[in-house]
């Protein structure tokens, strides 16, 4: 393990208080640990069965609230704003760990802005320019359930702008699949 992972993960103890997922037994060894940007993976050991398993450690920022479009308030939940984004992006061609890492992005982004209270449409917009480079399909899904679209004629709207702003983003994508895809895409446009 590195200076850093050690310093992170403190030291390992022998056993701890955590149910294994195979038998529920509450002891377990830890075998590995490592540091990843947002999250220390600790590989365990169950001392009862003898199973092994992953466990992800996150910081929890219990400071940053969402302030809801009716007034309320709640906690920020990257496993909410995950499925919500999944839910975009259902059936669509995605890189692997592509939903994740957009969530990761934008609870960075927000952690980053350092407030304790943020909007929700401040968080929608996020994923919304997030997804318009990743998969206009799914922006499209998540723009009629998140801009709440009062009817065809609003969603028609959303679209031709979309279709406007088409060239740009599809040079993101192309840019984020790599050097080949940009090209391809480029000579596309000059034709």
């Amino acid at each position: 393990m590195s200076a850093s992972a050690s310093r992170l993960a403190g030291p390992l103890r022998e056993t701890e208080q955590m149910d294994c997922a195979t038998c529920g037994h509450n002891a377990t060894r830890v075998v590995d640990s490592r540091v990843s940007s947002d999250a220390v993976r600790r590989r365990r050991c169950c001392v009862h069965c003898g199973t092994r398993f992953t466990t992800y450690e996150r910081v929890y920022n219990a400071r940053l609230m969402v302030e809801k479009r009716n007034g309320g308030r709640e906690s920020f939940s990257i496993d909410k704003l995950e499925r919500s984004i999944a839910l975009a992006c259902a059936k669509r061609p995605l890189p692997v760990g592509a939903i994740e890492q957009l969530a990761v992005e934008v609870q960075e982004a927000l952690a980053d802005d350092g407030k304790e209270v943020v909007a929700s449409s401040l968080i929608g917009e996020m994923v919304l320019l997030r997804l318009k480079i990743l998969d206009t399909v799914a922006y499209m899904r998540f723009a009629s359930v998140y801009r709440d679209f009062s009817g065809p004629e609003r969603f028609v709207e959303e679209l031709e702008d979309l279709i406007s702003d088409l060239p740009s983003t599809n040079r993101n994508q192309a840019r984020l699949l790599g050097g080949d895809a940009l090209t391809r895409f480029e000579a596309q446009l000059s034709k």
